[in-house]
């Protein structure tokens, strides 16, 4: 029982941190993320050019993953935009420029140079297409049906 109670009020805690995070980030950096979307404590969101980053409803960004809206040596500064529904893998890197559709799925460990058309899974370094046209669940998880 306490064991449960316990694990409860741990998710609690974890939720609020979530939240705080990205009222902290939309706040003082200027980001545009939904307050739906779940930003990993330890994920790198550019702060830099934070104006720059837009992330909608229900998007899940696993922690090490990098996000950046500028790129020091080209002197350059492009949006990223994440759609909705969307899950970035853990220690994913996306670059300056690049606009995620709508329920994507970005592999662990995938370096994202251009767009991603809705309804994909993509995956590599650089990112490459490996599924076309997936459904996710209500969850957001893709059913073990459609792998």
């Amino acid at each position: 029982m306490m064991k449960k109670i316990k694990d409860f009020i741990q998710i609690q805690l974890r939720q609020r941190l979530l939240s705080v995070n990205v009222w902290y980030l939309n706040k003082f950096f200027g980001t545009h993320i939904d307050a739906t979307a779940r930003i990993s404590l330890k994920a790198k969101i550019d702060k830099r050019n934070g104006d720059g980053i837009y992330i909608d409803e229900g998007t899940y960004v696993a922690f090490g993953v990098a996000i950046l809206a500028h790129d020091m040596c080209r002197h350059l500064k492009a949006d990223v935009r994440i759609g909705k529904n969307c899950h970035i893998g853990c220690n994913s890197l996306i670059l300056p420029g690049v606009t995620i559709g709508d329920s994507c799925i970005v592999a662990a460990g995938a370096v994202v140079t251009k767009d991603v058309p809705p309804n994909t899974l993509v995956a590599g370094n650089p990112a490459v297409v490996k599924k076309e046209g997936i459904q996710l669940n209500r969850l957001g998880i893709l059913p073990k049906e459609s792998c």
